[in-house]
């Protein structure tokens, strides 16, 4: 039974990720917990105060599977107090170095803990094996804030809320509306990545937050799919996003034989295809990034024609001129061109025709 014992911990361990000293280790708090249970919590506090005070512990031989609940105990010529003491003769069968006044570990723990115990250490087990899987995802997925993972979506929730339940790795995670695309449908069985915004661990449980309109999930979508970016020779200096529909990013070379578009639209445009394609249609625009003001705020509204720009730095505002025809252009359908223009730039833009 011992060596089935630990194979069983052996196999929780790998089947969970649960480290098998933290298994043990439970097993040992179960088993003090369980043999107060036993001999009754009021009983157990009147005797340590009437009596001298005894240590105990759980303990599980790591090689053997031998289990039990220690004591130490003094070894005494003649026995006045069996719950704290122990005779010079017991105490030799235990080892022959002892003598009398020295202490020693005797295992105190009945053959057959009662139904009650056994159900309490059993409880105290299960605790701890699921605070040690919460432990786990909350490092695990603290870790991966801030990044893309790719999640299952399992079922749609219909009714007020509409959260999409999502399997990610050995954890589901609620997509909630303000989180989801507008444009978006989400059908149990498809994949799809997926930003972690945040990780909270409370009473309740390990919460992923985890989101399709951040900003984020279009830059860690550049760089998975353009090695010059995932290396560092071109930067992702800014991005604007109106999920659904328009994303614009402006990128920057480190190297001036490197052009940041032609590597990020990639030989035949594959590599901006691969994230329109994840992007479910959603345009993006890439631009030039640059410290010069006016030059910045020409190519963010792109693709209109700018004609001049007038900058005004204690404001951080700025006047655009474009051609008659190209006000509608610049603007954009509500607006949304020049409002990404200005979220990207960081700039207040006025636009007027000429």
């Amino acid at each position: 039974m011992n060596s089935e014992f630990l194979a069983a911990l052996d196999q929780v361990e790998k089947d969970k990720g649960i480290s098998k000293e933290i298994l043990i280790e439970a097993i040992e708090n179960a088993l003090l917990f369980a043999y107060k249970k036993e001999h009754d919590q009021r009983d157990w506090e009147r005797r340590e105060a009437e009596a001298a005070p005894v240590e105990y512990r759980g303990f599980v031989n790591r090689e053997t599977g031998d289990m039990g609940v220690y004591a130490t105990k003094t070894v005494v010529e003649e026995v006045a107090d069996p719950v704290s003491e122990i005779s010079i003769d017991d105490a030799r069968r235990l080892s022959k170095s002892l003598s009398v006044g020295d202490t020693c570990e005797v295992n105190v723990m009945p053959r057959s803990f009662g139904r009650i115990a056994a159900q309490t250490a059993k409880q105290v087990v299960v605790q701890r094996i699921r605070e040690a899987e919460r432990e786990i995802i909350c490092n695990e997925y603290t870790e991966k804030k801030g990044d893309i993972i790719q999640g299952l979506i399992q079922r749609v929730e219909k009714g007020t809320k509409n959260n999409v339940m999502m399997e990610i790795g050995r954890v589901e995670a609620m997509l909630i509306p303000s989180e989801q695309v507008p444009t978006e449908k989400y059908v149990p069985g498809e994949k799809m990545y997926l930003y972690v915004v945040d990780v909270k661990d409370d009473q309740k449980g390990t919460q992923i937050v985890i989101s399709r309109t951040h900003p984020g999930l279009v830059k860690r979508l550049f760089e998975m799919e353009v090695p010059e970016i995932a290396d560092g020779t071109v930067e992702i200096k800014a991005i604007s996003r109106e999920a659904g529909s328009r994303s614009k990013i402006a990128v920057f070379s480190n190297n001036k034989d490197v052009d940041a578009i032609g590597a990020c639209v990639g030989a035949k445009g594959m590599r901006v295809a691969n994230v329109l394609k994840e992007l479910r249609g959603e345009k993006v625009d890439i631009i030039n990034y640059s410290e010069n003001p006016v030059e910045y705020i020409t190519a963010a509204l792109a693709p209109s024609k700018v004609l001049r720009v007038e900058v005004f730095e204690e404001e951080k505002s700025c006047m655009v001129e474009v051609p008659e025809e190209q006000l509608s252009l610049a603007i954009g359908k509500e607006g949304q061109n020049a409002r990404l223009a200005a979220k990207l730039t960081g700039w207040k833009i006025d636009i007027k025709s000429v």
